[in-house]
């Protein structure tokens, strides 16, 4: 399986609406639920507004499209970087999965992943 490093530094906010959301940037994620409106952004462009933030996040890309048939794609990362004491944060898109981690652990998770025959670029 391929992963591409993302290359850019990302925030985890909640935010009160969308109006300062810069969706002209190439990653934004957003969700809204019953309780709160979540956005996974570039830290360069969290929203004045925003109520919470978790900055210090790194990113991975599953490359290519995956089938919703596939099992278990999240449970092979997840656990080889469990085993390791490394938690993610992943989104899932209709295409595919990014996975986002502290950037303290970011390094050694790559490697880590390599090491079990990821390709990561």
């Amino acid at each position: 399986m391929k992963l591409k490093q993302l290359g850019l530094d990302f925030s985890v906010c909640q935010i009160k609406s969308v109006r300062e959301v810069d969706f002209s940037r190439t990653y934004v994620f957003l969700s809204q639920t019953d309780e709160e409106l979540s956005l996974v952004c570039e830290t360069a462009s969290v929203p004045g507004d925003a109520t919470a933030v978790e900055n210090g996040w790194k990113g991975l890309k599953i490359e290519g499209v995956l089938d919703f048939s596939m099992i278990g794609v999240i449970s092979k990362i997840s656990g080889i970087l469990a085993d390791n004491n490394i938690s993610i944060f992943v989104i899932s898109t209709y295409n595919t999965d990014y996975i986002f981690l502290k950037a303290e652990w970011y390094n050694q998770a790559v490697a880590l992943l390599r090491q079990a025959a990821y390709t990561i670029r």
